[in-house]
């Protein structure tokens, strides 16, 4: 069994909607109430969210964007890039890993509502990180970013845009 389909098997991961696989392996008993948060959330959020997320070099983790911020820690593989984009289209790449003579971090924070796409840089490889969002992960809050109308609302970045997008 190759490492990739290992690390599926032993830690029970699932296809995501962005891309990768991935399992949920922390969600606080905690709540804030929707009285307590901005506006824009729909309802309650635990205090706070982790998940494993396995990348292989064959795919991407597409743009997308949560309303939380959203801490990525690497555990294992290749260097991860991390493409993102803030609400006003500033574009910047950070490379997640453990070459810190090489610019990379083990932990990395994508500001919430700022778009963010993931690759594996090293070909025929993977990438095991995690990420850890509060307030807590909701569905309600993950957009998955249209190509056409990001690369419109944003055109200087068209070609990374095109090429992580589905």
């Amino acid at each position: 069994m190759n490492r990739i389909s290992q690390l599926i098997s032993n830690f029970g991961l699932q296809p995501h909607p962005e891309g990768g696989y991935f399992k949920e392996t922390y969600r606080s008993d905690g709540l804030i109430p929707k009285i307590s948060l901005p506006s824009h959330y729909p309802g309650n959020r635990n205090y706070a969210t982790a998940i494993y997320f396995l990348l292989t070099s064959d795919t991407f983790s597409a743009f997308h964007r949560i309303k939380q911020d959203e801490i990525w820690h690497f555990y294992e593989g290749s260097p991860i890039k991390l493409h993102v984009i803030s609400e006003t289209g500033a574009y910047t790449e950070q490379l997640i890993g453990t070459n810190f003579s090489a610019g990379e971090v083990p932990q990395f924070v994508v500001p919430g509502n700022h778009w963010f796409a993931a690759e594996t840089v090293e070909p025929n490889s993977y990438s095991f990180v995690g990420c850890t969002v509060s307030p807590g992960f909701d569905f309600a809050d993950f957009v998955m970013a249209d190509g056409t109308g990001l690369a419109a609302q944003f055109p200087d970045l068209g070609d990374v845009i095109g090429r992580l997008t589905r």
